[in-house]
């Protein structure tokens, strides 16, 4: 069944659910769906229901609540990526197998290597296009949250997001070089559940000199990534897959 996120809450059981705008249009012209078929809908609050359709107007979709699903799917911390602007579509990748994983966030940022630049006209349009790419790979992933896309114009600007995280971290290539590889396993044995991490990666060229004083005044931690150098599409994967290994499989498991 396909997932539908709405941005009201059904206040009871026996409410009526009404879906218009594009999600309506993905259920009467994509899906072409009829009288009778269910989806799943995904409220405001996390919670996830099947629902059945009862009637298809010129801009709206009704349907009624046929029951509630227990679902925990989203990882029990909150991850943040800050991605250095890559070229090319890298960004969409990232974003779109990020949120697969579980990733709570997404801040692409202007980097000092960064080679992609982007338009100051269009930078509302290509987080709108990001927005919804994290929007389809949470439905796909049976998430019950959207990543929200935020955008940094600077590594400056990105910084001062720090005060709002529990941690900071960075992946930095020069710590993975001389063989860094605790920072990451325990960040994770650190954290508590509800707590949240900001993960920074640089463009294709890295992290600059003058980005690294602003992560060591900050008391960012960096992190080597194993003993091999990490494309910079590859490294939020690395982080978001031992992240679910750890909190999904093995502290599962072992708490």
């Amino acid at each position: 069944m396909q997932r539908y996120f709405v941005t009201n809450e059904l206040e009871n059981d026996h409410d009526t659910i009404f879906i218009t705008g594009e999600n309506f249009h993905h259920i009467t012209r994509v899906m072409r769906m009829k009288e009778a078929n269910q989806v799943f809908i995904v409220f405001p609050s996390k919670k996830t229901c099947v629902a059945t359709i009862t009637a298809i107007n010129d801009e709206e979709v009704v349907l009624n609540l046929v029951k509630w699903l227990e679902e925990n799917t989203e990882l029990p911390i909150e991850i943040t990526i800050a991605s250095g602007l890559p070229k090319g579509d890298k960004l969409e990748l990232i974003i779109q197998k990020s949120t697969e994983l579980g990733a709570h966030k997404f801040i692409p940022y202007k980097a000092e290597r960064s080679v992609a630049k982007w338009d100051d006209k269009k930078v509302i349009k290509k987080i709108e296009r990001l927005q919804k790419i994290a929007q389809e790979a949470a439905e796909q992933s049976h998430r019950t949250v959207i990543p929200e896309v935020q955008y940094a114009a600077s590594f400056k600007e990105l910084m001062l997001n720090h005060v709002h995280y529990d941690y900071v971290i960075a992946a930095y290539e020069e710590s993975a070089r001389e063989g860094e590889d605790s920072a990451l396993p325990s960040l994770f044995q650190t954290m508590k559940k509800g707590q949240s991490v900001l993960c920074i990666f640089g463009p294709e060229g890295g992290i600059s000199e003058k980005e690294l004083i602003l992560l060591q005044d900050a008391n960012t931690t960096l992190a080597g990534l194993g003993p091999r150098i990490l494309r910079t599409e590859t490294a939020p994967l690395y982080v978001l897959s031992a992240a679910s290994f750890y909190f999904d499989l093995f502290k599962n498991k072992n708490s």
